[in-house]
């Protein structure tokens, strides 16, 4: 509501400055009122609102001089000299602010284009499974994210793939693309999930090594939590490894569970810590049952009184709806409980068991 108001900032200024001007002393004048008022519309307002902004404001003193008798007074001039300038400025300042966010929104948009480019669309249907995917990049910045997801179709079943890479830019953008392109291959050979966290940890390891001398980039220490999730054809089950990410949520019969880890191991690029090797859950999954994967930037995402997005309450009175309409439910009351200030970029994963034919 604040943000909406915001644009009406420069009339209520001019507005005040005029007041001043009628209803105080001659020695009291708006001249830093009118002043102001050109300088928020050159923030708030585009071309037309600024040149408005600054014609209304030389009018207003001029006006003012006229009530005054004030046209013969040398230092009125000066005064209406400088509020034209002010207004020239204004003027430039609008146009340096337009191409500012113009060129904000070209960097956003390649940006968000590389993002997609790293994230390939996840198939609809794999087997007896029905995927949906949702990514929101963060609004408060033009910078790409790690955020990734990945479902493929393997002979031990449907596997999925949700992780977030520590940091941002570029660099999170490639260690994501390179953590991908690790499970796209090492997924259809890993006999059991253990393993295939094994083979990604091997691959993040060799990745982390082939950049020790890049200034500033911590690559050796960038590490990224992960979920790998196997949805077997034959059996009503889902198994999961957690490598320091957040829970899925099974969703069943309008329930919500969270999907706790027994023995949660540390994110990927992390594995000298991994000593009894990778523990796998096991959870009931059956036909009609789904499965969100997310990253934390949906359980971080904070309303204005700061609390945190209650996700698991949330997310119940829209379990029994198909997985496209529960992601656009979730990213609808997102961007609302947020006030459109998502500050951080979401990913995530709904996968439902389809009943066998």
């Amino acid at each position: 509501m604040r943000a909406k108001l915001l644009p009406v900032l420069p009339a209520l200024l001019l507005f005040i400055g005029l007041l001043i001007g009628l209803f105080t002393p001659r020695d009291v004048r708006p001249d830093a009122f009118l002043a102001t008022a050109m300088i928020a519309a050159a923030a708030l307002l585009p071309l037309w609102g600024t040149v408005l902004t600054g014609v209304g404001a030389c009018a207003i003193f001029v006006g003012l001089m006229v009530d005054f008798d004030a046209l013969r007074d040398a230092t009125a001039y000066s005064e209406l000299a400088t509020l034209a300038a002010i207004a020239a400025f204004a003027v430039f300042l609008n146009r340096l602010l337009g191409r500012r966010a113009h060129q904000l929104v070209q960097v956003r948009s390649v940006a968000e284009a590389a993002q997609l480019a790293v994230l390939h669309p996840v198939p609809r249907h794999l087997g007896h499974v029905t995927l949906e995917s949702l990514y929101l990049a963060a609004a408060a910045e033009a910078r790409i994210g790690g955020d990734l997801y990945e479902a493929i179709r393997t002979p031990h079943g449907v596997r999925l793939l949700i992780g977030d890479v520590r940091g941002k830019g570029l660099l999170a953008v490639q260690t994501a693309a390179a953590l991908l392109s690790a499970f796209r291959e090492a997924a259809h050979d890993a006999p059991d999930l253990p393993h295939l966290a094994r083979r990604l940890e091997t691959s993040m390891s060799r990745h982390a090594s082939q950049y020790p001398g890049v200034p500033g980039s911590e690559i050796a220490e960038r590490f990224i939590t992960v979920l790998l999730a196997e949805i077997p054809d034959d059996e009503p089950v889902v198994r999961t490894v957690t490598c320091g990410h957040p829970p899925p949520l099974l969703l069943h019969r309008g329930g919500v569970r969270k999907l706790q880890p027994a023995a949660p191991s540390p994110p990927l690029n992390l594995g000298m810590l991994v000593s009894d090797g990778y523990h796998v859950d096991l959870a009931p999954f059956h036909p009609g049952d789904q499965l969100l994967l997310y990253t934390d930037g949906v359980t971080e995402t904070r309303d204005r009184s700061g609390a945190f997005y209650p996700l698991a309450e949330r997310i119940r009175s829209w379990s029994g709806d198909a997985p496209h309409q529960l992601l656009e439910h979730l990213h609808r009351d997102l961007v609302a409980y947020s006030g459109g200030e998502l500050d951080d970029d979401i990913a995530a994963l709904v996968a439902r068991r389809r009943p066998s034919r």
